[in-house]
């Protein structure tokens, strides 16, 4: 199968009312482990490379183009988006590269310098079709936009995503990233309200902190993209160590980065139908650009 674009599986989610996942890749087994859940669940995702992940890996080229790589071969709709990126050449290395879509996080800059290089990226990603996530907290905020008691307000949205050019907006809802507990509460007025101000899908970031119940009522409130790596890592860590834990002697790697790969695969294969399942109260208020 053809390698789908980021914005058709987000449209796609933003007018049916449902959740997209979004998953971080890690390593090759991690892509390998999404790719496989997406199959099962038969139901598109988002293999998400952050900058982080690139700095792991010593550079972006190997894990892109592996990752891309096994998302054309997949047998289902599956896109490769780069998470997070505050170096905006990162960004424009992606686009090279193929990623249908980026993701520049400016949220630490003051507002004037955040609106300068998001619009930067956008002007370079549009010029070659590519798709463009930005991230907006509180303005003026240097902890980013997912610091505890940070919220994004809608009006401010409205003027970011006006000035910037944006495709979709990663919003300060009450999620934080690198959660282990889901304990996260979302404040679902403020997605509501942030719905209904924007023409542009939401996206929420941190959901590994926020229980089920919670993600699929954010869905219903407006949340369209939904960000998990920690969650999920959780599961592929745990079944790793359990191997190692039960036996000294084992020493090929694959003996327990099947079953982390397995137990990562099972759970993105649930998220993934929770996810699209959402609970489209609201109905698709807009339609995407």
């Amino acid at each position: 199968m053809t390698l789908e674009t980021t914005r058709t599986l987000i449209d796609d989610a933003y007018r049916n009312g449902t959740g997209i996942g979004a998953f971080n890749v890690v390593s090759l087994e991690t892509a390998e482990g999404l790719v496989l859940a997406s199959e099962r669940a038969r139901l598109g995702v988002i293999l998400q490379i952050s900058e982080n992940c690139a700095r792991y890996h010593g550079s972006l080229g190997p894990i892109a183009r592996a990752t891309l790589a096994l998302a054309e071969a997949a047998s289902t709709p599956i896109s490769v988006h780069l998470d997070h990126a505050e170096d905006e050449s990162l960004a424009r290395e992606a686009i090279d590269l193929g990623f249908s879509s980026v993701m520049y996080d400016g949220a630490k800059l003051e507002y004037a310098d955040n609106v300068a290089a998001t619009r930067r990226v956008v002007e370079a990603a549009h010029d070659a079709g590519v798709y463009v996530e930005a991230e907006l907290g509180k303005v003026g905020g240097k902890d980013g936009a997912h610091a505890p008691g940070v919220r994004t307000d809608p009006v401010e949205a409205v003027a970011f995503v006006a000035d910037t050019g944006v495709d979709a907006l990663a919003v300060a809802v009450g999620s934080s990233h690198a959660m282990i507990d889901r304990v996260a509460s979302v404040d679902l007025d403020l997605i509501a309200a942030l719905r209904s101000a924007l023409t542009v899908p939401l996206v929420l970031h941190g959901s590994s902190g926020v229980a089920d119940a919670n993600i699929v009522a954010a869905i219903g409130s407006g949340m369209t993209k939904i960000n998990v790596s920690t969650h999920l890592n959780g599961f592929y860590t745990r079944a790793a160590r359990a191997v190692l834990d039960n036996d000294d002697a084992i020493v090929d790697p694959r003996k327990y980065l099947t079953p982390a790969r397995e137990s990562l695969s099972v759970e993105a294969q649930r998220l993934l139908t929770l996810f699209a399942r959402g609970m489209a109260t609201t109905g698709a208020l807009h339609e995407p650009r």
